[in-house]
């Protein structure tokens, strides 16, 4: 189930990014010589027309080549017209662009449709414990209460809880609960602690000591919830993985952390040990990833053509081919390095994970 699970959400995402490049190339009379899933030798495939839709034998990404795609590639006077380097800069930047936009439009719709199919999971108010010493273990409250209100506004899940304590600016609450089916109000003063997040960075928050139960409920989504929703997870999700990029660079946050298709796989089959809805939700996150590590600006990426076809834009000359040929060189190196880097954290987090 690990390797299938992983194989299946990878296969898809890569196919999404793909089609967007392909579906634009076309829409821009690009010729399009071969559509493949995997790199390296054909393994089955077919043809249709001048495309070759093919499977190949390395399941670590996929590619369209396109007619005069390369600065070396020959094209003969038949062929210009559907060439794309004799293509507008504009058509050229909006073709590798849409590789990316594509994953982004893909992580969109999947969350959209988890969440109008399957609800909003959020975790209740009850109290699932108590810090030892904190605000709300003096105030008298007790593990199994549930949170009603804060200062008269009703505390739907555990989301609206934290963000009323952190607006509270330390001023004692008025908390509503309910305790065996009676209710009761407490007055808890938020006291400020300081904590550190998954960056390393510290931040100043108030808390009154009470843990969550994890006891979680789904609750139906309208549509224009579902598509504010969608919109907000693709956006924290960017967020998240830009933060984390900029953090490796700044080294705040250990290489060590980066992982591959191994991680995948293993993240991919705990997610689908706990549904379909868990499934799409990582797939959705993994392609957001996908998106924004190929906007990267690496000359081998999405990132780095897009870059050379802003600079033509800008000055109206392109990149000599000498120039982007080195670059490319260059960029698939650190590509490579890369991957190989990626692999051994992979294996040995697994090694690791066994001899535990």
């Amino acid at each position: 189930m690990t390797m299938v699970s992983a194989i299946i959400v990878l296969g898809v995402l890569i196919f999404v990014h793909e089609l967007g490049h392909f579906l634009l190339a076309k829409k821009a009379g690009v010729g399009v010589k071969v559509f493949s899933l995997g790199f390296g030798p054909r393994l089955i495939g077919f043809k249709k027309g001048e495309t070759d839709y093919r499977l190949s034998a390395i399941p670590l990404g996929g590619f369209v080549r396109m007619v005069g795609e390369n600065p070396g590639d020959e094209v003969t006077p038949e062929e210009q017209a559907t060439s794309f380097a004799h293509k507008k800069v504009g058509w050229r930047l909006a073709i590798v662009a849409a590789g990316p936009l594509s994953n982004i439009v893909f992580a969109l719709v999947v969350y959209f449709a988890v969440l109008m199919l399957w609800g909003l999971p959020t975790i209740t108010t009850q109290v699932g414990g108590l810090l030892p010493g904190s605000p709300a273990l003096a105030a008298g409250v007790q593990k199994g209460d549930k949170v009603l209100a804060i200062n008269g506004q009703p505390t739907a899940d555990w989301g609206d809880m934290v963000r009323a304590i952190q607006k509270s600016g330390g001023q004692p609450l008025q908390v509503a609960l309910e305790r065996n089916r009676r209710q009761l109000t407490v007055t808890i003063a938020p006291r400020q602690e300081e904590v550190t997040d998954i960056f390393g960075e510290k931040h100043q928050v108030f808390r009154v000591g009470i843990a969550a139960s994890q006891q979680t409920v789904t609750r139906p989504v309208g549509l224009m919830e579902a598509t504010e929703l969608a919109f907000r997870k693709t956006y924290w999700a960017g967020e998240l993985i830009i933060m984390s990029v900029v953090k490796i660079i700044q080294a705040k946050v250990s290489v060590e952390n980066l992982g591959g298709p191994i991680m995948i796989a293993q993240v991919a089959s705990e997610a689908a040990s706990h549904g379909l809805a868990p499934l799409l939700d990582l797939a959705a996150l993994i392609s957001v990833n996908l998106a924004i590590l190929n906007l990267l600006p690496i000359p081998a990426l999405d990132g780095g053509h897009i870059f050379f076809f802003l600079y033509e834009a800008v000055t109206r000359r392109p990149v000599s081919v000498a120039a982007r040929e080195k670059a490319q060189q260059v960029g698939m190196v650190l590509l490579i390095l890369l991957m190989i880097f990626i692999f051994y954290n992979d294996i040995a987090r697994l090694l690791g994970a066994y001899a535990q």
